[in-house]
């Protein structure tokens, strides 16, 4: 009996022992669990002050130069040419030419400034030409004019900042600018004013107003541009005669966009390299700020110096009866040539070089290389002494070089 007492007693006395121990268990693991906290802050603190020591011995970040200061010091390349690149890809129609693709495929546009980019391109120029009221109002789409902008300069941002390449908005020409309405002048410097604050906005590095025809229309954008307090790249395009479309020497007209305000001063489009060049000798003379030139990359010739006038005579059959702007194939320049242009022109005076609608990749690599460049795509860049017939390597088979002549 007495035995069986203390077995009965020994139960409770045992459960209270395992409580006991299961609040002490307790207490510790709390005490663990508060002490995690103080510990994180501790170690944050630590990694905090080991970053703030690395901040003072490390040099400071070096500034990253703008457009003026890159032109300074050598050749700046602009790549163009999106308009027909995604033509012949079939995201963009001809004849409009309207950049619907920047919002119906934005990671094709994003991919297009990565080409460029790899290639050579010291710019990315937001996708935003002929992104203009005007246009937008033609193809039925003037409701989506603020989100294409936004969109193109969204696009051009990320690359550009991912690559360390410079940013630029883009104006261009109106197609309502009329030199006898004073209405239209108004109306073209409102187009430029609200494309211009969305790339301000976006914080881009300097505005591009491009492919003016008219030199007064061209004043305006260079107006507009500096007003902001960015640097502005102005560009003329010059059809058949050498004059501005009102009539002007390329030379007055270039020192009136000058005193207007822009930066750099030059040719963009229309022409190709070698009915271009002639003309920058003489508005390098004429004026004292940086030149652009931005040809075609087509073999216009002094009897058909713009590639709208170039004619075909080894086909009939040609949409309106002339080659521009989808059957310009065989006048393509290649990459040798465009690499001979930025020479001449360079040596000219010429330090903001680029390639216009037509353009691809490798003429931007050409122009880059030709330029003392090597960028990304240099490493693909031709080694034919690696070809089956027309190598040089030990290792080809002789049998087949033999045989090249062949060929």
């Amino acid at each position: 009996m007495a035995i069986g007492r203390a077995k009965k007693q020994s139960r409770p006395t045992a459960a209270r022992a395992a409580a006991t121990r299961s609040n002490s268990a307790k207490r510790t693991a709390s005490k663990a669990q508060a002490a995690k906290p103080a510990a994180r802050k501790g170690a944050a603190s630590k990694r905090a002050a080991s970053r703030s020591a690395a901040a003072r011995k490390s040099p400071p970040r070096a500034k990253r130069l703008g457009l003026l200061e890159r032109l300074a010091a050598g050749p700046v390349i602009c790549a163009e040419g999106y308009l027909f690149e995604f033509e012949r890809r079939g995201y963009l129609q001809a004849g409009a030419f309207v950049p619907e693709v920047v919002l119906e495929h934005p990671d094709l546009v994003e991919g297009l400034h990565r080409d460029f980019v790899h290639a050579g391109s010291d710019v990315v120029e937001a996708f935003t030409y002929y992104a203009h009221r005007e246009k937008l109002k033609i193809v039925g789409r003037e409701k989506d004019l603020e989100r294409i902008n936004r969109q193109a300069l969204r696009i051009a941002k990320k690359v550009a900042r991912s690559t360390g390449t410079l940013l630029a908005g883009n104006i261009c020409n109106s197609n309502i600018y009329d030199p006898a309405d004073p209405k239209s002048h108004k109306a073209v410097r409102r187009m430029f004013d609200e494309q211009i604050g969305w790339a301000v906005a976006a914080g881009v590095d300097f505005i591009i107003g491009e492919t003016f025809s008219y030199a007064a229309e061209a004043e305006l954008a260079a107006r507009a541009i500096k007003g902001t307090g960015l640097p502005a790249v102005v560009t003329l395009a010059v059809h058949r005669a050498d004059a501005s479309r009102e009539g002007l020497p390329l030379s007055e007209a270039a020192k009136r966009i000058e005193a207007a305000g822009a930066d750099v001063v030059g040719f963009n489009c229309i022409r190709g390299p070698w009915t271009m060049l002639p003309l920058l000798k003489e508005v390098r003379a004429a004026v004292k700020c940086h030149m652009a030139a931005l040809p075609v990359p087509y073999r216009t010739t002094p009897g058909e110096p713009t590639f709208q006038s170039l004619t075909d005579p080894h086909w009939h059959d040609l949409p309106g009866g002339r080659p521009f702007p989808t059957s310009l194939d065989p006048f393509v320049c290649n990459r040798h040539e465009i690499s001979e242009f930025a020479r001449q022109a360079y040596a000219l005076g010429v330090h903001y070089l680029g390639v216009c609608c037509g353009a691809g990749p490798h003429h931007i690599r050409g122009m880059a290389e030709a330029l003392g460049r090597q960028p990304p795509a240099s490493r693909y860049s031709p080694d034919m002494s690696k070809h089956a017939f027309f190598g040089t390597n030990k290792l080809l088979k002789e049998h087949n070089r033999a045989f090249s002549g062949k060929l």
